[in-house]
């Protein structure tokens, strides 16, 4: 996925993910401190779950000036813009520090065919920004914005015997899921499908499987998402490559830890199965870390995205290719992050050379909201101790005296 900044020549420094220095040169003073005040107010979590429940409902209530509140505060550090235009100065900026944008069209939760289309749309739109801008070669697709959630869950409960209405509705789904790769594809442009829950993730995984068997033949066009806090994706990885293989076809896999943790948990108790997840963090720590060593050993098969916060694994992939003497920015090697977070990983890795990007959400206010408050939820501390983030940025506030 890799588009280099040709008029920057990284540093040889040594990768040390503590330099809040590299981490955070692109802020000023003053957006330092905002970024500061911000995650401390975070790092509450009386105060957050309560403020982001009631936010959602004074956005759906259009509660005056709830959405202007939002804009100046979590809005400016977790999202790129409002449209890809007003994303712009931002993926601008990452760009100067050669860091890649991977752009995430942020609205959820879609219901209807006309919203469905949208959305569609909007994926075809950034692909078509990204075929002009050096700095965006990857867009984001997720499969239940542009498909009903039942529907899928309906053809991963009952594969046979469906009705003719399911299965029209059904190549409506793949319809827009294959425009947008077939745009991809001829605009040299990569796209990345979301993994999501468990009760449609057969489904995701199935149509993801026809796009790169269509698509990955002579570059990886479409990427395919692996939760590895689920006990059974690291099989299911080395059964994807293998499917590859076979079908001579390159694998895409952006490797993730997971994001539906209590979700997933709580519907395997209401409906007495065992929970996919893991059974310990270390577990999904250690399944994380072998697909990473699976990915880099095969890496000229596999095109593969590292789309973590955690400093043990990136600093894995980072020896792993050195050790390999792999060129560092290899486009089939890649390291990202979410915008607005973990800086001290994406700018040092930047800075010594390796591939990486940021997650550039963007969207209005009222469809990111959801994906607003998952971040200040997980940034919260459980314990009362500073957040890793707020931690780093009150290092770099003392480091400058501010």
């Amino acid at each position: 996925m890799s588009k280099t900044n040709k008029n920057l020549t990284p540093q040889k420094s040594i990768l040390d993910f503590s330099n809040t220095e590299i981490a955070f040169a692109y802020k000023t003073n003053r957006e330092l401190k905002k970024a500061g005040w911000l995650f401390s107010l975070m790092n509450k979590t009386w105060l957050v779950n309560p403020l982001s429940d009631l936010g959602l409902l004074a956005i759906k209530l259009h509660v005056p000036f709830t959405k202007s509140i939002v804009r100046d505060t979590m809005f400016r550090q977790f999202v790129g813009g409002r449209t890809l235009f007003e994303s712009t100065p931002s993926i601008e900026k990452l760009y100067e520090f050669n860091i890649l944008s991977v752009l995430d069209y942020g609205a959820e939760a879609k219901t209807t065919e006309h919203e469905f289309n949208k959305t569609m749309n909007e994926n075809i739109r950034a692909i078509e920004f990204t075929k002009v801008n050096q700095s965006t070669p990857v867009v984001v697709s997720k499969i239940s914005g542009i498909a009903r959630f039942g529907l899928l869950e309906k053809i991963q409960k009952d594969r046979s015997g469906l009705p003719k209405s399911v299965l029209v509705e059904y190549r409506n789904v793949l319809k827009r899921i294959d425009s947008i790769c077939y745009a991809a594809s001829i605009n040299g442009v990569s796209v990345m499908i979301d993994a999501e829950e468990s009760w449609i993730q057969d489904t995701i995984d199935h149509i993801a499987d026809l796009m790169m068997k269509r698509y990955n033949q002579e570059r990886v066009v479409v990427y395919n998402t692996f939760q590895m806090y689920r006990h059974d994706r690291l099989k299911f990885l080395t059964n994807s490559f293998d499917k590859a293989q076979e079908q001579n076809y390159l694998l895409g896999a952006k490797l993730v830890r997971g994001a539906y943790m209590e979700k997933e948990g709580k519907r395997a108790d209401e409906h007495g199965y065992q929970t996919p997840i893991q059974s310990s963090k270390q577990a999904t720590d250690d399944a994380y870390n072998m697909a990473l060593r699976f990915c880099i050993d095969n890496y000229q098969s596999i095109a593969s995205c590292a789309a973590t916060h955690n400093e043990e694994s990136s600093r894995l992939q980072a020896e792993m290719i050195d050790e390999k003497g792999i060129q560092k920015d290899h486009p089939h090697l890649n390291f990202c992050q979410l915008y607005g977070m973990s800086d001290n990983l994406t700018f040092n890795l930047a800075n010594s050379g390796y591939n990486v990007a940021k997650y550039m959400v963007y969207g209005q206010v009222n469809e990111v909201f959801p994906y607003l408050t998952r971040r200040a939820k997980e940034n919260t501390s459980v314990s009362g101790d500073m957040s890793r983030e707020y931690g780093l940025i009150k290092r770099e506030m003392d480091r400058r005296g501010i």
